[in-house]
């Protein structure tokens, strides 16, 4: 019975010695990520917009303000097949890579459950909050609505709603579209297309659009973007500065306007210019050549009379400027990724979408700025309208 008694006051005593060295919970050491993840948080949580930005830009490295610049898919950065899920290869993927947006395609949408758990996980992962965003227009592009699994409404083309001529019914399905997406965790919608129909024989555009009178289709892209916005996703008008009078398809070769600036200006800027008012967050740049409004003639989406005189100056847009896909033919073809990232910046993109070698265009980004073509302000200038549309939808809550 002694025996008994001393090995148990034995045991107890190695315990309680063993427990003196335990450190409490929160004393054990986070990984270096998680500190720094937790500490913009905080940054975010108590203090007011404007000087959460600077402090969280201020602790940014050059190659951490050029990473979210750019809008990538899933495959790009976890260098896998196909994404339909999110676990350690994305986590390392994001630390690695820590890009501001996030596009997801039809193959990465398997169902409604699927779907949540890839996107909050994907969220979960990364020190600055990403944006994340499909191509859900209705009609013919509906990644989601098309999928009986996803739960999500099936809107018919923008044309039949355009043929309404009632602003309601527009409002009404960007009403829809902002609350189901936001239920499955996208926070950018890459719509609604805003170019008017030029010509009838129009078919990189054709049926997405609202149709072919201007005034109407700026009252439907109006509503809609007001739909979007006031249920908490950011809507993205495309394809500026309007797409609807070329012939071809910017996806296969290079596409050109040979409108006039009044021409434009009567016509395929209205519809913008109401979106912009609306609130819509984002601007999606077209890869066509304005012939004879422009004297670059370089596609859009690199050019500086487009995006500065014409959006930011004259329309007077402050948001988020973001190409149309860098894999399409139109650009593709002509120039080298790391060309077309350097001449995006210079010419005024916020935001670069799939470029074809994300870690080229990166790079070169990141050169230019070191060896004086670009400057570091100027990155910081796009990178300050990201962090500020982040905070201002409540991405880090």
């Amino acid at each position: 019975m002694k025996k008994r008694v001393l090995a148990f006051v034995l045991l107890l005593s190695l315990v309680t010695f063993a427990g003196c060295f335990k450190k409490p919970a929160e004393e054990i050491k986070k990984d270096p990520y998680t500190e720094k993840k937790e500490e913009v948080k905080k940054i975010v949580e108590e203090k007011a917009t404007n000087d959460a930005v600077e402090e969280i830009l201020g602790k940014m490295t050059l190659e951490e303000k050029v990473y979210q610049m750019l809008f990538v898919q899933p495959e790009d950065i976890t260098k896998v097949g196909e994404v339909y899920s999110a676990g350690d290869a994305t986590k390392e993927a994001i630390k690695k890579y820590p890009v501001g947006g996030i596009i997801y395609f039809k193959p990465n949408l398997k169902n409604r459950e699927q779907t949540i758990e890839m996107i909050s996980n994907t969220q979960s992962y990364s020190k600055i909050p990403l944006f994340i965003s499909v191509d859900e227009e209705g009609g013919l592009v509906s990644r989601l609505g098309a999928n009986p699994e996803m739960g999500t409404t099936k809107h018919p083309a923008m044309a039949e709603i355009g043929e309404t001529k009632e602003p309601q019914k527009a409002y009404d399905v960007g009403v829809t579209l902002g609350k189901e997406l936001k239920e499955l965790g996208f926070n950018v919608d890459f719509a609604p297309v805003a170019d008017v129909l030029v010509i009838k024989d129009n078919t990189e555009i054709g049926s997405r659009s609202f149709g072919y009178d201007a005034e109407n289709v700026s009252l439907m892209v109006e509503n809609l973007v007001k739909g979007l916005e006031e249920n908490g996703v950011s809507a993205t008008l495309k394809h500026f500065p309007g797409a609807g009078a070329v012939t071809g398809d910017s996806h296969e070769k290079p596409t050109e306007s040979n409108r006039t600036i009044e021409e434009i200006r009567k016509t395929e800027l209205r519809p913008f210019k109401a979106g912009i008012d609306a609130g819509a967050d984002f601007v999606m740049i077209s890869h066509m050549k304005l012939m004879n409004a422009t004297k670059e003639q370089l596609p859009s989406s690199l050019s500086e009379e487009v995006i500065q005189k014409m959006l930011k100056e004259e329309l007077g847009f402050g948001g988020i400027v973001i190409t149309d896909s860098l894999r399409m033919n139109a650009v593709s073809n002509i120039y080298t990724p790391a060309q077309i990232g350097v001449m995006c910046v210079n010419a005024g993109i916020d935001m670069i979408l799939m470029p074809a070698d994300f870690e080229a265009t990166h790079a070169a980004i990141v050169d230019a700025v070191k060896n004086g073509e670009i400057t570091e302000e100027r990155i910081n200038e796009s990178v300050r309208k990201i962090l500020a549309l982040k905070i201002k939808k409540g991405l880090w809550k």
